[in-house]
């Protein structure tokens, strides 16, 4: 159990969620922009692109974003 405690904390894999109604990014590089119809982030050294419909940001921390929204697609590419 202690384990698997320490692995969800230590867990710095990139990782985002598509939920109906919001989108949850976790580890990521850097936001460059968030719009209410686009989200795009830096991961290493790709560009990612959320696009959808009234995207509100709800929670923002170090490596951690809660964005509420409806995500119609998702675009990446090399920087």
């Amino acid at each position: 159990m202690r384990d698997k405690v320490r692995n969800y904390f230590d867990d710095l894999e990139f990782r985002f969620t598509v939920y109906s109604d919001r989108l949850h990014i976790i580890n990521y590089t850097k936001i460059l922009s968030l719009e209410t119809d686009r989200v795009s982030i830096i991961l290493n050294n790709k560009r990612i692109i959320f696009k959808g419909n009234n995207f509100v940001l709800n929670k923002l921390l170090d490596d951690e974003v809660l964005i509420y929204g409806e995500v119609n697609g998702v675009e990446v590419n090399d920087i």
